[in-house]
């Protein structure tokens, strides 16, 4: 008898390992179906169990069906090379090497084989069951109703279709190559293929067997040829530095690959017949291989390349007009740009006008809270305990109260676990009794009290509001206010409601006579964990004994998870790419969470293609914000609008454009209804839909340069745009993030809630345009106003400048950040009004002492271009009087009382005669303010801000001499025709409510 090569392992050792193996596999397979488990009771709460099978199922049939393909293909292979092995091997020193492992494989080859193709098919496998998506849509996929400009195909089949047969193409070739790199080795151990000895290096088995493989490796690289044709109008070009086939890849590289497709059958066939018809040996088919890859180097390389070189360079703005035609038609239709409404903006006004002061549509609805720097006052106003949190940035909305619709600064008083005491943290109080937080505060964005605070007017923890800076009552009433579903929560944030009998343990609120009132959660929602195999279920998925021992676990008991509501409709609808700023709103006295979502592709044809997680970037990004993932996109549309409870948890996704194959496709993979049809949403909820920001953002920032239709321009791209970066620190690289107003826009009928944005021509800082999205009888238009190439109208990093560097408002700007305190600026708004421009930035102060918090104590104003009407006022209907005042001067023939580059310093008279030559030391200060004026001018020009703001003091000092010299000279006072545009102020004045 044969004795084994290796030694046979002791029954004990063979005992130990299978023991190991067993632990192993037993806690692997426990995590995985704790996991499952309460992925389904989880699902099961919100009534989507169908998303949990659907994916669920459809990543065990992925799983299967190529992970059991690709063994079989393996297994199929290796033993074709055994079964056609020689069976007598010429003697030589490597047969004899070879011989042990022959010895080895032999008895019990089938388990090796088995054994390998077990593991190539598990890793295929696990790989295939993440195309979950590309499947679905590659069976639910229908068509756009648009056909690509080159083949005619429509662009379903590049959204739908091209992304799952590239990745079966993908595994076909990891098949073959899988499958010739086995029968290879095993061929080697057992003598189909030698290296040494006399006679053939290959047997006619394995030669056929071999050759057959190459074939159809061959045969393959020509679908993937076919597959390349289309796959060229995703490609980027680098002469357009667009996306899609230009000149040189539609007149040489389009017909190269159907070429090298062709000659790829003629190879494969070669290999075929040549190696075990004709020949029978690898010569020929080597040579067909080799010219198969010189005719891809210089049918596919080089021919391509000599005509992008000679023909489409020296004449690329002519040959690749066509092209850039298309990929400027197929970006707007991507991206919903085609319906933006252009209209030319004069802003040829540049002189206040009176009708500032009557204004009815834009004046009173300037918002002058900033959501970010007024979250600090909410939180310190409206906190009552320490652990009530209302995050970093607060959201924009609107209501309608007392019959009038206005723009509020909201915010959810949430409970964050971080600010809990040590006391506060132990398991019983983290997850039992500090269960929620409690009402949805509201201050009108135009008015401020009491100060420069917010005049609160929902939330209040009591019946009745207990600060005289609030209203009296809620004017937003909830009927359920309390919060167990925010942004604040995190994974681990799940808390365990339900009382067993009549006490009330989960802290609620604190009462106005200074006590504590208790509450017991009555919703529907949460997962029932009474049960004690519930309960162990939940303790080993949170490896938390106290799920078994805690007395505070009951037969009433739920668990509440997954609390934060972007998690929730992620975990919902894992299709949808989710806003990065979901908002809260009270709709039918309930506290809703509204989520935008967003179906997206990135195999559009010829659309340009972007990086959401770079395109949405901006100042607030990861400060009230999400980052959303480095995803790769060419296609977006906000075709859901989603909505989760803030008191139960419940989800509803509601769809919102109807038309959209991607959503379809979705909708139609999860049983036709996942998503609610356009005409189920309320009129109450659809009354606070918002123009979604991050989609406005990526909108906006293709229209800086896809506002140019014309090829020829574009190529040139003179006429692009770019985003400012934040006025108030330009140096720091980040955006200037777009705002919501509700105001009226030239050649809008009324107020509309609207988020806009300023932009400047590609590399200068004037005003190049306004971009506003909003929604008219609930469809979204976006909408730009166009200023004239060589408008004088500043853009928002000089109007901030300049405003900021005037010199008496740079004098009260410093008393303000006297005394330990510190300016932040707000928003800085550009409203278009009377064909002109109105700079709206407010003003907030901040004490350093402990707990401060930012108070609105001025407003800066401008209008023009930015440098001419400047003000610091108290508050904005001052700012307003004092802006209509300057343009009643100007018209009068004073010159405006402000640092204007284009006025010469006020005369000593009211009257219009030549005023007296002046002498002496009035004539030294005149001749000095003169010079000042000239630098002015010179460092506007220059763009340099420092040397501006340097040239803005020594204007002012300049003028404050002349002045005394002219009161010394005439023995009177100043000149009304001051430099300053208003008196010093105290450094905290209160502001009285505006607009």
């Amino acid at each position: 008898m044969r004795s084994s090569p290796l030694p046979r392992m002791s029954r004990r050792g063979r005992v130990t390992i299978g023991v190991l193996i067993g632990v192993f596999v037993l806690f692997t397979l426990l995590g995985w179906g704790v996991n499952a488990w309460t992925d389904w009771l989880w699902f099961d709460e919100v009534r989507y169990t169908q998303v949990f099978t659907g994916v669920l199922a459809t990543r065990l049939l992925l799983f299967l069906v190529v992970g059991v393909g690709m063994a079989l293909v393996i297994a199929g292979n290796l033993w074709l090379a055994y079964r056609v092995r020689p069976r007598m091997r010429p003697h030589s020193a490597e047969q004899a090497t070879l011989e042990r492992y022959r010895m080895l494989l032999s008895p019990r080859l089938g388990t090796w084989i088995a054994l390998v193709s077990a593991v190539v098919g598990l890793f295929a496998g696990l790989s295939a069951q993440t195309r979950w998506s590309q499947w679905l849509l590659f069976r639910n996929g229908g068509d756009f109703g648009v056909k690509d400009p080159e083949f005619g195909v429509d662009v379903g089949f590049y959204v739908f279709q091209l992304p799952f047969w590239r990745y079966v193409l993908g595994v076909g070739f990891t098949a073959v190559v899988l499958a010739l790199l086995g029968a290879l080795a095993v061929h080697y151990v057992f003598g189909g293929v030698r290296l040494q000895g006399v006679g053939d290096r290959m047997t006619n088995a394995a030669r056929a067997h071999l050759s057959s493989l190459v074939a159809v490796f061959v045969l393959l690289k020509a679908v993937a040829y076919v597959l390349d044709r289309r796959a060229m109008l995703l490609e980027y070009n680098e002469g357009t530095k667009l996306y899609g086939a230009g000149y040189a890849d539609v007149n040489a590289l389009l017909p190269a690959k159907e070429i090298l497709a062709w000659i790829s059958i003629l190879v494969a066939l070669a290999i075929i017949v040549f190696s075990n018809a004709v020949m029978r040996n690898l010569v020929w088919p080597g040579i067909s291989l080799a010219l198969l890859g010189v005719s891809a180097v210089a049918i596919g390389g080089i021919y391509p390349w000599a005509v992008q070189t000679f023909e489409v360079k020296p004449s690329a703005r002519d040959k690749e007009a066509r092209y850039i035609e298309r990929s400027i038609a197929a970006t707007r239709s991507a991206f919903s740009l085609e319906g933006t409404k252009t209209t030319g903006y004069a802003a040829s006004n540049l002189v206040p006008p009176a009708s500032l002061a009557t204004d009815t549509s834009v004046v009173p609805n300037v918002r002058l809270l900033d959501p970010q720097l007024v979250s600090e006052t909410y939180t310190q106003l409206q906190q009552v305990r320490g652990f009530y949190d209302f995050g970093s940035k607060l959201d924009i909305d609107r209501y309608s109260v007392k019959e009038k619709t206005s723009d509020y600064v909201v915010g959810v008083r949430e409970i964050n676990y971080g600010e809990l005491t040590d006391q506060q943290s132990n398991w019983i109080n983290r997850h039992t009794v500090y269960t929620h937080g409690y009402g949805l505060v509201a201050a009108p964005a135009n008015q401020v009290v009491c100060g420069g605070q917010p005049f609160f007017v929902s939330g209040f923890l009591g019946e009745k509001a207990q600060e005289a800076c609030s209203a009296p009552s809620e004017e937003i009433p909830a009927q359920q206010p309390r919060i167990y579903y925010g942004e604040r929560m995190e994974a681990d944030d799940y808390a365990i409601v339900g009382q067993d009998g009549d006490r009330n343990v989960e802290f609620d609120r604190p009462t106005q006579t200074g006590g504590e009132q208790y509450y017991t959660y009555s919703g529907e929602g949460g997962v029932k964990i009474g049960s004690f195999p519930r309960r162990l279920l939940y303790s080993i998925k949170e490896q938390e004994p106290n799920f078994l021992l805690s007395e505070a676990v009951n037969e009433n008991s739920k668990l509440l998870y997954v609390r934060n509501p972007r998690d929730r409709v992620e975990k919902v609808a894992p299709f949808l790419t989710l806003d990065g700023d979901p908002y809260p709103a009270v709709v039918n006295g309930r506290v809703l969470w509204i989520i935008d979502g967003y179906t997206t592709a990135a195999t559009y044809p010829y659309a340009d293609r972007v990086n959401l997680q770079a395109e949405t970037a901006d100042e607030l990004t990861g400060r009230g914000t999400f980052q959303l993932a480095r995803e790769n996109v060419n296609y977006i549309r906000n075709s859901v609008k989603a909505t989760v409870d803030a008191y139960d948890g419940t989800v509803k996704l509601y769809s919102y454009d109807d038309t959209d194959p991607v959503l379809k496709a979705w909708n139609k993979a999860f049983g036709g209804d996942l998503v609610l049809p356009k005409g189920d949403i309320p009129a109450e909820l659809a009354a606070h839909f918002r123009y979604p920001a991050d989609l406005f953002k990526v909108q906006r920032n293709l229209l800086t340069k896809f506002h140019v239709t014309d090829p020829g321009d574009f190529y040139s791209g003179q006429d692009f745009w770019q985003v400012p970066n934040v006025p108030d620190a330009p140096d720091s690289g980040q955006r200037q993030p777009p705002y919501y107003l509700f105001t009226q826009f030239p050649g809008q009928e009324g107020p509309r809630f609207q988020l806009t944005s300023a932009v400047t021509p590609n590399g200068r800082q004037n005003l190049a345009a306004l971009v506003s999205g909003s929604y008219v009888d609930g469809q979204p238009r976006l909408e730009v106003l166009e200023l004239p190439d060589q408008t004088r109208i500043s853009g928002p990093t000089q109007v901030h400048q300049q405003m900021t560097n005037n010199g008496d408002i740079r004098q009260q700007l410093n008393l303000l950040s006297s005394n330990q305190a510190q300016v932040q600026y707000g928003n800085l708004l550009s409203l278009p009004f009377a064909d002109g421009m109105l700079y709206v930035e407010p003003v907030y102060v901040k004490s350093s002492s402990q707990d401060a918090y930012p108070l609105l104590q001025k407003v800066l104003l401008s209008y023009g271009d930015g440098g001419s009407y400047v003000v610091l006022a108290n508050n904005l209907g001052d700012g307003i009087k004092q802006l209509v005042e300057q343009g009643k001067q100007a018209g009068s023939g004073n010159p405006p009382p402000s640092n204007d580059d284009d006025n010469n310093p006020p005369p000593s008279g009211g009257d219009n005669n030549t005023p007296p030559p002046l002498t002496g030391e009035l004539a030294d200060a005149a001749g000095k303010v003169q010079s000042a004026i000239a630098e002015v001018k010179a460092a506007q020009a220059s763009g340099d801000f420092e040397r501006y703001g340097r040239a803005l003091k020594a204007l002012d000092e300049a003028m404050t001499a002349f002045q005394q010299a002219q009161a010394a000279a005439k023995g009177s006072a100043a000149p009304a025709g001051s430099a300053s545009p208003s008196a010093p102020a105290s450094p905290a004045p209160s502001v009285s409510p505006s607009g």
